[in-house]
């Protein structure tokens, strides 16, 4: 048992240690001011997906075993070959592990199905309309705007928004949601929920969830301004995050609207800069394709001995 157990444990510290350092460049690079909202946005779903999916795994599956340079962490080795040494701790740590990732994963369940069954109250049928090929549902519950699906995206608006916001702030906001859709970011936001469970234990997971949401929405307002229409999604957002207002954003909108109106209403800044976000890119891929090399280096010719 333990010889299958102690190289999987290896294994995942080093790719916990390499998607770390992923994380941390990521912080830094998306620190830039003049890069654009949506490159960072990128940058973070790539931190984000590095930790859920170890390529490097993969990689070593298709034999890796004489990459050049290749050894393993020796401080590493040793804590696992030590742990191996003692099975009930090794026990407990299983355990609270376990007992953190079935909590996450139950809470996670909840969520969807609550979600799933506010959805079932308003029977969608045939689509109200169509934005930019989005499908467009009018729904008599009164939460929204919302995108929902993960491949299949549709949108929803809560009866009495078309009469709340006039046409252009309505297409504002339309703008916004359709973004959102065609770039699958529940999907996306799903994944990197499902790996928040399972590696709970990592402060830099919540790190990234944090930047994750606050990119999302901003470089959805993005797509907004590069359309002109910046004023009429923050007259939309004061209407409906006014406290008299009978419709109720989603909580992940409402706790970022701060946010979202501080840029929208920032005096008109230079574009965002293209060589900046060239570089940006090139240095955060370079850096990704490092770690996913680091874990192959360290991981494919060393499965670690167990005494």
């Amino acid at each position: 048992m333990r010889e299958h157990v102690v190289p999987v444990l290896y294994f995942v510290q080093v790719h916990l240690l390499c998607a770390t350092l992923v994380a941390g460049g990521a912080w830094a690079l998306t620190s830039l001011p003049r890069a654009s909202v949506t490159t960072k946005f990128w940058v973070w779903t790539a931190a984000s997906l590095n930790f859920a999916l170890p390529i490097g795994g993969f990689i070593d599956r298709f034999g890796a075993a004489d990459f050049p340079g290749a050894r393993q962490v020796g401080s590493l080795a040793a804590f696992d070959l030590r742990l191996a040494q003692h099975p009930l701790l090794a026990a407990l740590l299983c355990a609270l592990w376990l007992s953190g990732a079935i909590l996450m994963l139950l809470r996670l369940a909840v969520r969807i199905v609550r979600e799933r069954h506010e959805r079932g109250r308003d029977a969608l049928g045939a689509p109200d309309f169509h934005v930019r090929g989005v499908p467009v549902h009018i729904t008599a519950g009164r939460r929204g705007p919302a995108v929902y699906g993960m491949v299949r995206t549709r949108i929803c608006l809560p009866a009495g928004m078309e009469s709340l916001l006039s046409r252009r702030e309505l297409d504002a906001v339309l703008l916004h949601e359709v973004t959102h859709a065609k770039r699958r970011d529940n999907l996306l936001g799903l994944i990197h929920e499902v790996a928040q469970c399972l590696l709970w234990f990592h402060p830099l997971l919540w790190v990234t969830s944090a930047r994750l949401a606050l990119y999302r929405e901003l470089s959805c307002d993005e797509s907004v301004l590069r359309a002109s229409q910046g004023r009429w999604l923050v007259s939309a957002l004061a209407k409906l995050a006014a406290p008299e207002s009978s419709l109720v954003l989603r909580s992940a909108a409402t706790s970022l609207v701060s946010r979202r109106l501080d840029r929208l209403l920032a005096p008109a800044a230079p574009a965002a800069n293209r060589l900046l976000n060239g570089l940006l890119l090139v240095g955060f891929s370079v850096l990704l394709l490092s770690a996913v090399l680091l874990t192959v280096a360290h991981t494919a010719c060393c499965l670690v001995p167990v005494a």
